[in-house]
């Protein structure tokens, strides 16, 4: 997967279309990302005590890796990431301005 946690992306498609945030979670296996403050959807829960009401709790969600686009943080345009071996180990790098991500 290209893209890992504490990276800044924006969203290409959903009702979050072109906004930006910054990855809080990565989900290898299911190839699908969480981001701060985007696709937020509200969530109904029940009230845990007697006397007490139920509320409505915005929650984020996850969305595919496929629909998301990392920032560059040099030229900070949205970008596709290529890989390149640098040493022993293998790094990112920005395909439009080739500096390592």
């Amino acid at each position: 997967m290209n893209i890992k946690k504490g990276d800044n992306v924006k969203m290409l498609s959903g009702k979050d279309r072109g906004k930006t945030g910054k990855v809080a979670k990565v989900s290898p296996s299911s190839a699908r990302i969480m981001i701060e403050g985007l696709n937020i959807f509200k969530k109904h829960a029940r009230a845990k005590r007697q006397g007490e009401t139920g509320q409505m709790v915005q929650v984020s969600r996850s969305v595919d890796a496929s629909n998301v686009m990392l920032i560059c943080p040099s030229c900070k345009a949205p970008t596709r990431v290529g890989h390149r071996v640098e040493g022993k180990r293998n790094v990112r790098f920005c395909k439009k301005c080739k500096s390592t991500v």
